[in-house]
């Protein structure tokens, strides 16, 4: 696979006279059209495959969707605020301020003002988010490689291979749509938009480390390229909105620390809370000791999987894709291998990690076929749906 076209990342035009919002509006959620609904469709298969197999097996769609695992977690906070724990057999505590706020807030003013309960408000929260995701996974590809990579990479995200919790009340969609967007606005230079995208991304998730991370590395690089090349006379007040931006991008995040240590009367309370579920950073240790332990073929297995992350990381970095979407997937991937929790949550803490199916999307178009292109991503869907019926009909998901 070679490394694809350059990005066409170009600063934004000034416009004399401004269209109305809602005309602007209108026109790039035209644009996005195609991309919301190819994702539409492919997550549809998902959704029909698993409504089958669910039907099939006596169980219920909704329920295992809306209440189950993490979801009632959240759900718990929106009706109570937060206070659950639950003591472990061996005498650990899960509390629920592991759980981040937006996903519960949201959940409980939509039950509020909709006939929904807290299970329909929190699907609603996350189809809802899905699309948005799509759509700000579209902006980014389109403004990279142009809008058919947008359409492509938008597919792409929707036939992951777990793609099934897109569908579930979990933060996975809202998070996504808020790095995507994030990014977006810092490849047209909105700096304060970015930051304050970050900031609720940060109310979140705590993977929300990356995108802070994102905006932090392109701001100093930026700053460090002018200082060389000695244009760094005005350069703070140049670049205000670039560095408010940043100042604000991690208040979400801290603010829910804060928040923590309050409540437990401990700074680091936070850690130990998250420490308390295995979700400590080990730096890979526990993921090295995972593979180890496999039988043969199933460690020779595991690590041609994560050879090939790798391979695509490198891809990414050979595409020259600009350096926050850059720094932003290659850190959720980061975060994911190197924390101490359990081994089969992985794959869904990269899947916001998005920038990663860049390669791939470029590599797609090369088909020169759209119905062929098509095809690919057809067998992707059913693909990833058999996977996820699998699974939601199995233990659950991580």
């Amino acid at each position: 696979m070679s490394p694809g076209p350059s990005p066409q990342v170009t600063p934004a035009r000034p416009h004399p006279e401004r269209r109305p919002v809602r005309g602007r509006a209108v026109t790039a959620l035209t644009a996005a059209a195609p991309a919301l609904g190819a994702y539409a469709a492919v997550r549809i298969v998902g959704l029909v495959v698993f409504w089958a197999a669910a039907s099939a097996a006596g169980k219920n769609a909704p329920h295992l969707l809306s209440q189950r695992w993490d979801s009632l977690w959240y759900q718990r906070v929106a009706e109570n605020g937060y206070g659950y724990t639950v003591t472990l057999p061996g005498g650990g505590v899960h509390s629920d301020l592991a759980f981040f706020p937006l996903l519960p807030a949201l959940e409980r003013g939509l039950a509020e003002v909709t006939p929904l309960g807290l299970p329909g408000a929190g699907l609603l929260v996350a189809w809802t988010a899905a699309l948005l995701a799509a759509w700000g996974i579209f902006a980014v590809g389109a403004r990279l490689y142009g809008r058919r990579t947008g359409v492509v990479l938008a597919a792409l995200w929707g036939v992951y291979p777990t793609a099934f919790v897109q569908s579930m009340a979990y933060t996975e969609t809202l998070f996504t749509a808020l790095a995507a967007w994030s990014l977006y606005a810092v490849l047209t230079r909105r700096w304060i938009v970015a930051g304050a995208l970050c900031a609720l991304a940060g109310l979140t998730r705590p993977s929300a480390a990356a995108l802070i991370a994102a905006l932090a590395v392109t701001a100093a690089v930026t700053l460090v390229r002018e200082y060389r090349a000695g244009t760094g006379d005005g350069m703070i007040r140049r670049h205000g909105r670039m560095l408010l931006g940043v100042v604000i991008a991690p208040l979400g995040w801290l603010a829910y620390v804060v928040f923590v240590a309050v409540r437990e009367g401990r700074p680091f309370a936070y850690f130990d809370v998250q420490a308390q579920w295995g979700n400590s950073i080990d730096g890979g240790a526990a993921l090295a000791s995972f593979i180890l332990g496999l039988p043969l073929p199933a460690m020779l297995g595991l690590c041609a999987a994560l050879a090939a992350l790798g391979r695509l990381v490198s891809l990414c970095v050979r595409q020259r894709q600009p350096l926050p979407v850059l720094v932003y997937g290659i850190a959720v991937v980061v975060i994911s291998l190197i924390g101490s929790g359990y081994f089969g949550s992985r794959p869904r803490l990269m899947m916001p990690a998005f920038p990663l199916l860049l390669p791939p999307a470029v590599a797609l178009l090369r088909l020169r076929s759209t119905a062929r292109t098509a095809a690919v991503l057809a067998v992707l869907a059913v693909a990833s749906a058999a996977y996820g019926a699998w699974t939601l009909l199995g233990s659950g998901p991580p």
